[in-house]
């Protein structure tokens, strides 16, 4: 008996949750010897050699073009300076709080793609992005005794990825996915090795972690393969609902190995976040 679609996307979605709680996990673990630019620098290496591999057997290395180097390298900072704060944000707050203040992202797309893309910005964006400053208030709750700079970092990197998804918008108008994704691993590693090296000190995998560098590697190309092969089987208003699983079963995981404490309010600006961008996606969709 054959799935159907929004079961298949379902399914692909708890491949992606349980993608993005790994790199996670893994992040933390290998965060005690290794700084988030050599992280970077080994994940894209790893990446590099996964793309290259897959495009020889899939025969699409002719994708690779150099027309767009300019876009591709704005994007790809975006991309490595909001991964780079997410790592190391993961490692100082509990990892509900960066996963909440991560589903920002949507909202910060939103309110860069009228400038970026010349996308017209719609009330319903307008209302959506204050309900999701409203969350982000709940949960960073500003103030002298909660505040913490793995907030400020959380929240930058929500706006890193914001201007990689942007920017990867416009390069899919002309570039194939084959292309982007070289450019995202090669440029990168390219990027890690120049901050890593910067001190003249790069710290190499031990025995004990290289296993969560190639796991942290692996598991975000197949976390966005995942997302990416859901929504295409099923309409956005099915798919985000699923990916915003991650809040709970991230919460859980910080609970069970981290001894993190399940915070109220976390929870309450997440529900807000959420409500924020299922509200204009449900309203886009709905008005075509």
């Amino acid at each position: 008996m054959s799935l159907s679609p929004t079961i298949r996307a379902c399914l692909w979605m708890i491949g992606a949750i349980v993608s993005f709680t790994s790199m996670a996990i893994a992040g933390r673990a290998v965060s005690l010897d290794l700084d988030t630019f050599e992280i970077m620098m080994y994940r894209s290496l790893i990446g590099v050699v996964i793309v290259v591999t897959i495009a020889s057997i899939a025969g699409t290395m002719h994708q690779i073009r150099t027309q767009r180097l300019g876009l591709h390298f704005v994007r790809n900072v975006s991309h490595f300076a909001g991964q780079n704060l997410w790592f190391y944000s993961i490692t100082v707050i509990p990892l509900a709080q960066v996963f909440a203040l991560e589903f920002t992202s949507p909202l910060w797309v939103m309110l860069m793609a009228p400038f970026v893309l010349g996308e017209r910005l719609t009330r319903t964006q307008a209302i959506a992005a204050m309900i999701g400053f409203i969350g982000i208030l709940v949960v960073t709750r500003p103030s002298p005794e909660t505040f913490h700079v793995g907030l400020i970092t959380a929240a930058l990197a929500a706006i890193g990825f914001a201007g990689s998804a942007v920017f990867t918008r416009k390069l899919t108008r002309t570039e194939s996915i084959t292309c982007i994704l070289f450019y995202l691993t090669a440029m990168q590693v390219v990027l890690g090795l120049s901050f890593a090296g910067f001190d003249g000190d790069i710290a190499l995998p031990t025995a004990a972690n290289l296993p969560w560098v190639v796991v942290i590697a692996i598991a975000g190309l197949v976390a966005h393969f995942c997302l990416t092969t859901a929504l295409s089987l099923a309409p956005a208003t099915i798919v985000m609902p699923i990916d915003f699983a991650r809040l709970p079963v991230i919460a859980i995981v910080g609970m069970l190995l981290y001894a993190e404490p399940l915070d109220p309010f976390v929870l309450l600006g997440a529900a807000l976040i959420f409500g924020a961008n299922y509200y204009n996606i449900w309203s886009s969709t709905r008005s075509r």
